[in-house]
């Protein structure tokens, strides 16, 4: 089955945009979304797969007051420590990204501009910095289109080390799909050092994940208690099942240390609904981790 776009309004990352519904047709790229979404003639290695050194930490634990609340949702969490390397994780399923795909977008924005030796354009950073700090879905479609859709999202991906993300069909990139630990893949590349993307690419993603307005400044941060952090929501409501699908990705720090960190929730009755439950889990999730992280420094 696959997805096309209709003419009915809904909301994702908090501007109107297009509903996605189910249907028997798919939409192809034309042969200029697919040459812009090409790798370069010699493309440089891909960012290896995060692969921890010792069995990711189990969240179930910890998050089993918050999953008792599901009814019907779903959820997926990962966490990284950034210092030490160590995972923690609850779920593999795939999720709809929304919002959240937007720092990919101009992950790949910025690297096929790298591969073509240029900076970006007036227009671009205008419409990457509303994109990412207003989640403003115009800005979005309009640099998808840049970027070659969902070929050249798949295509940057792959060097990136994405290897659990597929693009949205046509250009419905809210429902691209991804996992919790595909998107701390995606936080690696922006705030790590090994990475496809340029010192000042990641800068630059880096400062408008850190500046989004007030009002889309939860989820990850939820558990923040220092220091400043940087991430970036998704919101979307389903067409047909009238759920909504809330995810939050982003840096935080937490009692001394630093985390990437990826909530990943649907099927929720409601956008606020949904919020409570991942700020619960994010809260929940980096109390437990810090915990069993320093009991084995002491051991």
């Amino acid at each position: 089955m696959t997805w096309a776009v209709t003419s009915v309004v809904i909301l994702i990352g908090g501007f109107t945009t297009y509903a996605i519904t189910e249907s028997d047709s798919g939409e192809s790229s034309s042969p200029a979304q697919a040459k812009a979404g090409g790798a370069p003639a010699n493309p440089p290695e891909p960012l290896p797969s995060p692969t921890p050194t010792q069995k990711p930490f189990d969240l179930e634990p910890a998050l089993a007051p918050v999953t008792a609340l599901f009814g019907d949702n779903r959820m997926s969490v990962a966490m990284l420590d950034v210092e030490s390397g160590a995972m923690a994780t609850y779920g593999h399923d795939a999720f709809d990204t929304a919002s959240i795909v937007k720092v990919d977008i101009l992950a790949t924005l910025l690297l096929q501009a790298q591969d073509q030796g240029r900076r970006l354009s007036t227009e671009e950073r205008a419409q990457s910095a509303a994109m990412i700090q207003k989640s403003d879905n115009d800005s979005t479609s309009a640099l998808w289109t840049q970027i070659g859709s969902a070929p050249g999202l798949d295509a940057a991906n792959e060097r990136l080390g994405l290897s659990q993300t597929q693009g949205g069909e046509g250009t419905a990139w809210g429902i691209t799909q991804t996992t919790a630990e595909d998107q701390i893949r995606l936080l690696q590349s922006v705030f790590g050092d090994k990475s496809p993307l340029s010192e000042a690419s990641r800068a630059y993603i880096q400062d408008l994940m850190r500046h989004v307005v007030g009002s889309q400044a939860w989820g990850v941060s939820a558990a923040a208690d220092s220091g400043t952090t940087a991430l970036k929501n998704g919101w979307l409501k389903r067409t047909q099942t009238k759920k909504w699908d809330v995810n939050s990705i982003g840096r935080i720090e937490h009692e001394g240390r630093v985390y990437l960190m990826a909530v990943l929730l649907n099927g929720c009755s409601t956008q606020e609904v949904g919020i409570s439950i991942v700020e619960q889990a994010t809260r929940a999730s980096a109390t437990a981790f810090a915990r069993e992280l320093r009991e084995k420094s002491t051991t």
